[in-house]
């Protein structure tokens, strides 16, 4: 499970939540799009983008001109899980659980922020919406190799959430920010944007997933791996190799916990905000190739007299 906070060092969230909302509905605008996917919160899954527009840029209270106006959530599970979800429940369930899921995961974002009067979901304005697909851009390693094209959809299963999620709480009247990196050590800070632990959050979402749908992940599968492995001293990767050890010596799964198939790796997860802003005219469907301007040499001028 893959949970991804972008902030507003990655991307335009200052303003209007418009180009974002836009974006996120290309899929309606493609042509093989026969039902529109709306957008859903824990009250409903029936609204329309106007209101999400509508609703977002309206709950900014007090906020300055350079401060963020909301968060963009990527909740992307891997596409062992989302082959699960669909085992365990049918392709025709699958939006409806993740969407369950989502409420639970904005539950999580609430409470980690240990605010009072913020508690779940309810406490917070927020909006998802279920995207099927992903597409290459020109950033991705396969097209820079030229193995794909920018605008081509990725292999495998790719279903994830977007969340939309406003920076003031539904009152219109706290502050919450998912960037605030104090965990409770600067106490004047954390009482104006909250605490809020993001190796934390990540992990609570995995477990919630696990719960809620009684899937069976192995250690090697967990947040808590991964972060050890990429952020933790050499006696925590240690510590984290003798539990290895002793799982599979108990025969309990330390890596895939389904069966022995091999699976697609789990796709990076898109930066919206960055395409949207790298051109005013991009569009993750088509692919332009810029030539690179050549500055004219003077007349005369040698290699050597450049240098």
């Amino acid at each position: 499970m893959h949970l991804n906070i972008t902030d507003s060092e990655k991307g335009n969230n200052k303003g209007s939540c418009a180009q974002l909302v836009y974006y996120l509905d290309k899929e309606n605008r493609m042509k093989d799009q026969q039902v529109p996917e709306l957008w859903f919160n824990g009250e409903r899954t029936n609204i329309d983008s106007y209101e999400v527009k509508t609703h977002l840029d309206q709950n900014i209270a007090k906020l300055c001109r350079d401060e963020a106006k909301f968060f963009l959530l990527n909740i992307s599970p891997s596409q062992k899980e989302v082959i699960y979800l669909k085992t365990t429940y049918g392709e025709a369930e699958l939006k409806q659980r993740l969407k369950e899921y989502a409420v639970k995961v904005m539950d999580e974002y609430a409470r980690n922020f240990n605010r009072t009067g913020v508690n779940s979901h309810q406490d917070l304005l927020w909006y998802g919406k279920v995207e099927n697909y992903r597409y290459y851009s020109h950033k991705d390693k396969e097209v820079k190799s030229g193995l794909k094209k920018a605008g081509e959809r990725k292999e495998g299963e790719q279903m994830h959430v977007q969340v939309i999620v406003s920076r003031k709480d539904i009152s219109n009247k706290i502050k919450l920010s998912p960037m605030n990196n104090s965990n409770g050590k600067n106490k004047v800070h954390s009482k104006i944007v909250g605490e809020f632990n993001r190796s934390a959050f990540k992990a609570s979402g995995e477990r919630v997933f696990d719960q809620l749908f009684d899937f069976k992940r192995g250690l090697k599968e967990t947040f808590e791996y991964a972060n050890v492995q990429q952020n933790g001293s050499l006696e925590q990767r240690l510590e984290m190799q003798q539990r290895l050890d002793a799982l599979d010596r108990q025969g309990k799964p330390v890596g895939l916990s389904l069966d022995s198939k091999v699976y697609l790796p789990v796709a990076e997860p898109t930066r919206f905000l960055d395409l949207m802003l790298e051109k005013a005219d991009y569009d993750p469907l088509v692919f332009r190739s810029e030539k690179r301007k050549r500055r004219k040499r003077k007349p005369g001028q040698t290699t050597e007299q450049s240098l």
